[in-house]
Formats: structure tokens, sequence, C-alpha cells
């Protein structure tokens, strides 16, 4: 029997089928049994993992031909190819090492598949490394270097992150949900599929967009889309028959404790809220992106090519999946105009308007998961001085020409106590350290609640972009002159980088500064979705978070301070970006508890991480707040599961001295930190007990932001 019945997907376009379908059928075969996948040609001491009845009933033409509908017949033939591969790698992978719960031979087998991506790749040993060196040299040639960078890193994901999978099985741990969604973007390989888009279509997208928002975020909820939706359909295959642990609908099912009908439902909702904000990415930002970088008709074309493609590929990947022997679907209706309907009317629940300054009343703390212990530095006094001055030099208790009501007064600011926020966050900081964090921290917050006093009031998207388009001027990497500024925020960054910026090498003053641009860029993000009026998606929301909150920037430059005793390509590692994404999930989302009804009563305010929850849940605050506190929790143990045992793991494999290992230690120290001290500012400061008018919007403190990550860069000096 089936677990669940299969909810109403959300399928808006209409899936196509490529005219060349036989002929990738029969040539997909016949290359499969020449690199040896079939039994009857696989290599001695390989499994039984296909034969020729079990690949033709997966049909991986049939899903090529969905999903690349408008190819011609030699390409249909090299994706198909592609797609046999990985399904292949994924089959084999799974009874060599999964059911064996072999790591050490998974990672050799694993470290020797990326030399098959080079130019002289050494002779394979089995069908997977002989299919890899045939693809890629089929493949490579008629793209760019940079697609070639890019695809090479899609495909090492897929194969490395593997991994992680096995390591989940082997100790029987399901993961969380935020971590869930992240990985399996790497091990799913949906983002490897979004970059053979581009060469099934003869498009490529131009260098300069890969790294903007729109662009990546139009990778990753395409990637979502074709994971969320596969695990619902894989769920009875993966846990009955592979003992699977990483599924979504498990990962839901587990987290909310809910049954498998409802898990699978929670998990459709989340794949229509992915693809809605896909829909909203495309129309929304990618016009106004092609006018700021100044798009050529042919670049537009190689864009609107891809999205199409990708849209493409949600329809075709969906049909196939209703019809592929590998999924449960049974009993379900084949052809895209009978199941479209309902899922395109559940869908409108997620267009529903938020009624902002709802009346909200005092939100009720739940009991928070914090086991570490705050210090104060004694240097608290001093900080709590030096910033009021330092605020009333830099004008921040003044008019401002678009704002003549002065945004904070002394008062404010002593209740605001930034001061101990900072004295927590880094208790062993020397005097200068700690002031220069704690004005960090008020330059962030004035900037915070400058930004949508005046533009979001305002609704002016030009405005608000030339405000993010100067900041660039004012953080110069060569320390010298600065533009006159035209605010407080202008004023305090050009003091403030000096101040901070000098000691470091022009390599870590680049990663400062783009981190301080990345989190002004985010204000404009909430500013789009202020004029939408538009809660954001929970997966975009809390990605965004880590920017809005300041976050990135915190870790930014803790890694520079940190650079001489940690080589940087180990915080470039998978587990190091785990361990820094878990903790700014605590952190952000402790912040959005505590200023809930500061937010939503008196500022009119969308982003926060418990009215995501509710809107996605379609529930209300007393039902989101244990929810989101349990994502806290299990963000902050999965931390601590990570330092104990991943990051060790890490060391060991590449093989740093204990000078390096120390340094790691003493950084996950400082993490603990600054949980304990978000935690215990939140508690004491005043900042969310006022009771300001609407016409203030001022928004929340990032707690953390700049100062941090400055006081930890100073504390050594």
């Amino acid at each position: 029997m089936q677990p669940f019945e299969l909810p109403d997907f959300y399928v808006p376009y209409p899936a196509r089928l490529n005219p060349h379908l036989e002929g990738a059928r029969a040539h997909s075969t016949a290359w499969a049994r020449a690199m040896g996948m079939l039994d009857d040609t696989r290599d001695p001491g390989t499994p039984e993992i296909w034969d020729g009845p079990a690949l033709a009933a997966m049909d991986y033409a049939l899903l090529c031909a969905y999903t690349h509908p408008d190819c011609d017949a030699a390409e249909l033939d090299l994706i198909t190819d592609w797609y046999v591969w990985v399904f292949y790698f994924d089959d084999h992978f799974l009874e060599v090492f999964k059911r064996t719960q072999d790591q050490t031979g998974a990672r050799m087998y694993l470290d020797r598949l990326p030399l098959f991506m080079a130019d002289a790749p050494p002779d394979p040993a089995n069908a997977v490394e002989r299919g890899l060196a045939d693809l890629w040299a089929r493949t490579v040639p008629s793209r760019s270097a940079a697609w070639r960078r890019r695809f090479a890193e899609s495909t090492g994901n897929l194969l490395r992150e593997s991994l992680w999978e096995l390591a989940n099985i082997t100790g029987g741990r399901v993961p969380n949900p935020v971590e869930y969604v992240e990985m399996r973007r790497k091990v799913g390989g949906a983002p490897w599929s979004a970059d053979l888009v581009e060469h099934a279509a003869g498009a490529e997208v131009p260098g300069r967009l890969v790294g903007t928002r729109p662009l990546r975020v139009l990778k990753d909820t395409f990637s979502d889309g074709v994971h969320l939706r596969n695990d619902i359909f894989s769920y009875q295959r993966e846990t009955e028959s592979e003992g699977e642990i990483n599924n979504s609908v498990l990962v839901v099912e587990q987290f909310l404790g809910l049954t498998p009908q409802a898990a699978a439902d929670t998990v459709n909702d989340l794949l229509t809220s992915r693809l809605r904000q896909f829909e909203n990415t495309a129309l929304a930002e990618l016009p106004a992106l092609y006018e700021e970088h100044g798009l050529d008709a042919a670049e537009r074309a190689d864009v609107s090519a891809y999205v199409k493609g990708l849209q493409d590929w949600q329809s075709g990947g969906h049909e196939w999946h209703l019809r592929s022997s590998r999924y449960m679907n049974k009993a379900v209706p084949r052809g895209m105009s009978a199941g479209r309907i309902p899922g395109l009317l559940r869908s409108a629940r997620f267009s529903r308007p938020h009624v902002p300054f709802r009346r909200v009343g005092p939100t009720p703390l739940p009991a928070f998961d914090m086991p570490y212990t705050a210090r104060v530095n004694a240097h608290l006094g001093r900080a709590r001085r030096n910033v009021d001055a330092w605020c009333r030099e830099m004008g921040m208790y003044g008019p401002q020409p678009r704002h003549p009501a002065p945004l904070w007064t002394p008062e404010l600011l002593a209740g605001f106590d930034f001061a101990v926020c900072a004295a927590s966050l880094v208790p062993d900081a020397g005097a200068e350290a700690l002031d220069l964090g704690t004005q960090w921290l008020a330059w962030g917050t004035w900037g915070d609640d400058y930004f949508p006093a005046v533009f979001h009031r305002d609704r002016d998207i030009p405005g608000a972009k030339r405000f993010h388009a100067r900041v660039p001027a004012f953080m110069p990497l060569d320390c010298g002159a600065t533009p006159v500024p035209e605010n407080p925020f202008e004023a305090g960054l050009a003091d403030l980088w000096h101040r901070t910026a000098s000691p470091m090498d022009r390599r870590g003053r680049r990663e400062f500064r783009q981190a301080v641009e990345h989190m002004v860029e985010s204000w404009l993000w909430e500013l789009g979705n202020h004029l939408q009026s538009r809660v954001p998606d929970p997966v975009d929301y809390l990605e965004m978070r880590r920017r809005t909150f300041g976050s990135e920037l915190t870790l930014s430059l803790a890694r520079i301070e940190r650079a001489a005793a940690v080589p940087e390509h180990v915080f470039r590692t998978r587990i190091l970006r785990e361990i820094e994404a878990s903790v700014m999930d605590y952190g952000c989302l402790l912040n959005d508890v505590f200023s809930y009804q500061k937010e939503l009563e008196y500022e009119g305010e969308l982003s926060n991480g418990v009215l995501a929850v509710e809107h996605f849940l379609g529930c209300g605050r007393d039902e989101a707040l244990p929810i989101v506190n349990d994502l806290m929790t299990a963000r902050r143990r999965q931390f601590e599961d990570l330092v104990a045992h991943e990051l060790p793991a890490l060391a060991d494999e590449l093989g740093l001295d204990g000078a390096v290992r120390a340094a790691l230690a003493a950084y996950a120290g400082e993490l603990r930190d600054w949980m304990a001290g978000v935690h215990k500012w939140h508690h004491e400061t005043r900042r969310y007990d006022e009771r300001r008018s609407p016409t203030a919007l001022s928004h929340r403190l990032k707690p953390t932001g700049l100062g941090t990550s400055a006081l930890r860069l100073f504390s050594g000096r």
C-alpha cells in the first residue's frame, strides 16, 4: 500500500514532448551498454545495478524529452546520456557504499571522479568513471571557460556531498529542515540540471549576472522544486526499500510530528511556495536587472531562454515522475490537464495579502534552548559613554533632510544599550576594541532604522538604490579619501571603515567591503517585499535574513581575523559554512521572536521569521512560535554536532596541524559566546519594549552585525 496519496501539485506550465524521443531511447541504451552499466557488460566485481528491462522501465530518455522539448536530436542524445550516468551513479553508490555504510571506500571513490573532468583524465576503472570521461569530452568544447567551471563545481557537489547522505544514514540522523533544503541542492543535482539547461538551450547566462540575487534565486528555487517533488514521489521506495533517511517528507514528518500524509502535503506546500518565488523573481526582479547591467538584446534572449528552459524542466520532470517505474505513481491521472487545476487553486493560498499594523499584543516568550553562559566585558561603562559621544558626533541625534524628526535621542540609545550587547558578545576584547564594536552596532542599527523610515515611507526604489550604490565609495580598498557624506550613515561608515580596515591586507578589505555591501543590498530586498505587500517565502526569508541581520558580515570579519592561523580554503569548506549558518539562524530567529510585536503591530513589517511560518503553514502566532523555537534548537544542536564530529573529521581529512585545530576550537568557542551574548542582550534591552508610532518605521536591531566582528578583529591588538 502507498503510505499516502499524492497531493495536488502546482504545475503552472504545460509539459511538451521532444519529437526525437525514440532516437534518444535507442542511443542511451546502447551508450549505457558500452559504458558497462548493464548486467551483460558490467565490470568484474560490480554488483547488479541495472539490466536492459530495468533501464527501459525507468525511461530516462522520456525524462529528457519532457524536460528539454526543443533541442535537436544530437543534443537530446547527449543530455539523455548525462541523466543515465547520474542515475546510474546514484544507484551504484547506494549498492556499493550506502548499503554497506563504507565511508572510507566512498571517500576514495569520490576523490577520483573529479579527475575525469580534466584535460588529461586517467584510465577509468568502472562504469561511472568511464561514463563521466566520455560525457565531459563531448560536452565542454562548445562552452565558455566560465560555464565549464560552474558545471564542474555542480557535478563535483552532487558527487562529493553524497558523503553527507551516507554519514546521516550511518549515524541514523534525520537532518533538520533548513539543513536538508540547503544540502539537498548540492547532493540532489538540480543545480547541475540547471547548468545543462543552458547547454541544451544553446544559451549562456552572462557571467556578470551569475552571482546576482535574481539568478541565484532562480537556480535555487528551481533546484528546490525539483528535489521536493522528487522526494514526494520517491518516499515509499527510499524509506521502505533503500533505508534512506534523507527525504524531505521524512524530515518534515519527524520535525513537526506529522503523519506521512500531512508531511507530504506540507512538503508540497513548500514546493508550491518555491515555485511561486521563482515566478516572482522572474517577473519582478529580472527586468530591473537587465537595465542595471545594460544587457543587449542577445544577452536578454539568452537569459529568457534559460528561464524558459527551467520552466520546461519543472513541468516535464513532473510528467515523467507520473510515468517512471522508479516512483510511487499508481492510480494517478496521466496528462497535465487532468491534474493542474486543483494545484493551481491551492496555490492561491500563497497570494493572500498580509494586513499590516494589526494588533498582536505582547509575545509570549518560549523556553529558549541556551546552554551557554554569557560573560560581560570589563570595559562596559567606557563603551556606553563613548558610543553616545560618537553617535552625537556622527549626527545621529539630529534631523535629516528627508526625515526632519530625529530618529534617535540619547535616551533611546541608552535603552538600546549596544554596549552591553557588544560586551556580552566578545567578553575578552580590549577597551578600544569594545568601543569600536559598540559603535559598529550603533551604525548598523541607525542605518536599518533610517532606510525604511525614508525609502519604505516614500516607496522610493531609485533613491534606495542610490543609497546602496554610494556605500562602496566610503570603503576604499586603499583606505584613502572618501566623498563628502550626505547623512550620518555615510559619515559613520567612513569613520569605522578606516579604523577597522587599516590593519587588514587587501584580500581582507575586499571580503569585508563585500559583506557590508551585501547587508545594505538586503535592505533593498526588504523594500521590494514591502512594496509588493509580500510575506517572504520561508526559505528565501531565512537565507536573506542572514544578510539583513548582519550575520554574514560578522563572520566574514571573524574569518579575516583568523586568516593567519586558519587557511582560507578551510573556511570555504561545507563544514565551516554549515557551522556558521546554523549559528546565524539561531540569532536571526531569536531576534524575530523578540521583535514580533514591535515589527508587526507598530511598524507594519513583513520580514519576520514567525510571520513567515504563520503565512506558510496557515496558522496563528501561538502555533508558529514553538515551531520557530524548535528550529532554533535544531540549528544550535546541529552546530554542536558539527563541531563535535564533522570538524575533527575535516581536520583529519585535510591534515591540519595542532595550531590550526586549536584556532578552529577557539573559533567555535567565540561562536558560542556569540549565541549566548545575543540571548542575554535580547532579555535586557529596551529596544523591543518601546511603543513607537507606525510612521517612525524603525526596524529591529542587528544585535551582532559589524560590531561582533570588529571586536574579534581587534581583540588581539
